[in-house]
This record gives C-alpha cells, structure tokens and sequence, in this order.
C-alpha cells in the first residue's frame, strides 16, 4: 500500500517540526557529528528559502522548527546567490542558466529536498568517518505542520526540552545542540536562528528582550529549575494516568508527548480544521473533527493519539 503524501503548504509560508532519527542502535550522534549535523543545517538553510525557528540535535535523532517560505517571495539576484553558494567548492558554476531557474525555485521551496540533502550529505560523513556502508537514517522523516504564535513558542520550548527530559542537563541552555543554547552560549552571533518565538507584541522587544522572554517561557513549562522533576520526566505521564490523574501542561514538556510530533496538523481548532480541508487526500473526511490536546490550553491535533504514549 503506498504511503500517504505528505501534507504541505503551497504558494505561502508555513512552519513545521520535522524530527529524523537514525536507523543504527545506540547513541551514535558524538560531539563531533552533532557539530557537523549543525553545519549542515545551516549551510542549506542560507540556501533553501527557509528560516529555522528551532532545533535540538540529539544522540539518535534530532529536530528542526523550520519556516519554508515561496519562492515567489525572492528575485533572480537571489537564486543566483543562492545558487554560487550551493555550487561554492565548484568554480566553474557561477551562475545558473535562465532555464535552470523555475527548477531551482521548484527545489529550494520543498521541505522535502531540504530535508534529504541534510540527512545524505550526513550519512555520507558519517560513513567516511566511520568506514561503514549502508543506511544511517531511519527511511521518512516526520513532519508536523504548526501554527504561528502560541502553538509556535510551545512546540519550540517542547524541543527546546529534550536535553533535560533525556536527563543530560539540567537546563535547556546548558546544552551546546539546541536553540536556547545557540542564543545564550553563542548569542547567536551567525544570526543563524530566527528571533520569532511566537511572542507576542515582539515587535516592541529588543532581540536580548525576545530571547529572555523565551527563556522565562520556557523555563516556565518545563517547571524548572525543579530538577528532581526533570530528571524523572519520563516517569510522569504514565503515572498519573495508573492514579487517574489528569494530564496537565507540566506533563506536556517534562514527558515526551506525541502531539509534537506525530499530529500532523497543530494548533487552534480553526487553524487545524481550516488547513485540513486545504490538504486532505480525495476520499478523505472534509469534517475531520481536531482533538483537543489535553493540558494545553486552546491546542488541538489533527490526529487522536494515545494519551499514554509520551
């Protein structure tokens, strides 16, 4: 039976967090390959027309917040920019053909190619480095398409979090891998990140402001600097649905919640519903009715997923 077609935006810009885990066993993301996984980000993002939001890279897996934008939105000047830094090491390709263009614009708006050129460029590297043959990554990416504001800032500080629901930091920042740290260890000085967390009245805040108002968010939901909490995250969910206790917002970023990453569509019930009918499939149900996600206020997910599963 062939896989379902991945449910994407056209002609306008558009946020997902795409998650990628490797195919090997254990931790095989080191140091150095979580640098090089980095570099690779960031070298296609100054190419394809995107705008990363967010990232974690973890020992099996790692995460991206991206915001793909139209190619309508950039000039010929722009491709051929775009296009010397793609073809840097060969300098013979100095700029592309008029012909070439519309492929070009084609390509760099697709989430998809963006997401295979990070993932061969890296099995490629990793192969080399480590005399190997045969597949690093897990076949299909996940992608989940998420609304601007509220549920933005949620699904960012929900990445954000991996590092201490893991039990590897106590606090997000303390992580060199993820976004909050890239802001307060590097002060993003590569301005590789996007200063839009989903605040609001953000146009008023200085980038310092953003990024500390972020912070705050952040440390809010995930309860910390609570540590004994954090560290028994993985335990949390699962018992309070053994007592009959309720899920509440704690539990949504100290657990690892599927509703981040398995709920193709989230966000309010408009945005959620509204884009449904935009990409749903010939036969599919137009009137799919969103799910409210449990603990956290005026969020809802496109697919009912198992509670008990974080």
């Amino acid at each position: 039976m062939p896989r379902k077609a991945r449910m994407v935006v056209k002609g306008e810009s558009a946020v997902y967090h795409v998650m990628s885990r490797t195919a090997l066993e254990g931790f095989v993301l080191g140091d150095i390959e979580k640098d090089y996984l980095l570099q690779l980000i960031k070298h296609f993002s100054s190419i394809y027309f995107t705008e990363i939001l967010g990232y974690c890279l973890m020992g099996n897996h790692f995460h991206v917040v991206v915001r793909i934008h139209p190619s309508e939105r950039y000039s010929d000047d722009d491709i051929s920019e775009r296009y010397t830094r793609y073809y840097q090491n060969d300098k013979t390709k100095t700029s592309p053909l008029p012909a070439q263009r519309p492929m070009l614009r084609e390509k760099w708006e697709n989430l998809s190619e963006f997401m295979k050129e990070i993932k061969q460029s890296f099995s490629r590297f990793y192969n080399k480095k480590h005399h190997r043959r045969g597949f690093f990554w897990c076949d299909r990416f996940k992608s989940v398409l998420v609304e601007n504001g509220e549920t933005l800032i949620n699904c960012l500080a929900y990445v954000d979090l991996n590092p201490v629901r893991a039990g590897i930091v106590d606090k997000p920042d303390d992580y060199r891998w993820n976004g909050l740290g890239n802001h307060l260890q590097n002060a993003n000085h590569d301005d590789f990140l996007s200063l839009d967390f989903g605040l609001e009245a953000a146009i008023e805040l200085s980038n310092e402001q953003k990024v500390t108002q972020y912070k705050k968010f952040v440390y809010d939901v995930g309860s910390l600097p609570t540590v004994t909490r954090a560290s028994n995250a993985g335990r949390i969910a699962p018992q309070r649905a053994e007592h009959g206790s309720k899920t509440n917002t704690a539990d949504r970023f100290l657990a690892r919640t599927r509703y981040f990453t398995d709920s193709g569509i989230i966000g309010s019930r408009k945005f959620v519903s509204s884009l449904w009918k935009r990409l749903r499939s010939d036969g599919d149900n137009p009137d799919r009715i969103p799910i409210h996600v449990v603990g956290l206020q005026g969020l809802y997910s496109l697919k009912r997923l198992n509670e008990n599963i974080f």
